[in-house]
C-alpha cells in the first residue's frame, strides 16, 4: 500500500513538473505575442491530469497569460478539482485500484 502512495505522489509532482515547464516552454517560443501559433490544448489537459494549480502559479511567477479569461477562471477551477481529488484518493487508500 505504501509504494502506491509513493507512486501517486511522484504522478503528481512529474504532472506539475512536466506543467510548469510547458507554460515557460510556451512563453519562451511565442515570447510577448498575444496570438500563439498552436493551441491551448496542452495545457489544458496537463491542468485536468493534475497540474492545474502549478499552471497557475507558475503563471503569475512567469507574468505569462495574465489576460486569458479562459486561463484565469479555469486553472483555479480545475486546481480545486484536482486538490478535491488528491486528498480524497489519499484518504479512502484507493479503492477504485484492485490490488
Amino acid at each position: 500500500m505504501v509504494l502506491l502512495y509513493i507512486i501517486f505522489g511522484v504522478y503528481i509532482l512529474a504532472v506539475n513538473f512536466y506543467a510548469v515547464m510547458l507554460l515557460k516552454s510556451q512563453r519562451d517560443e511565442y515570447g510577448d505575442s498575444e496570438s500563439p501559433k498552436t493551441g491551448d490544448g496542452k495545457l489544458i489537459l496537463t491542468a485536468i491530469l493534475g497540474g492545474a494549480v502549478a499552471i497557475y502559479v507558475s503563471m503569475f511567477i512567469m507574468k505569462y497569460r495574465l489576460k486569458n479569461a479562459l486561463f484565469m477562471i479555469l486553472m483555479p477551477v480545475i486546481g480545486v478539482l484536482n486538490i478535491y481529488f488528491f486528498v480524497a484518493a489519499f484518504r479512502s487508500g484507493f479503492p477504485f485500484i484492485a490490488v
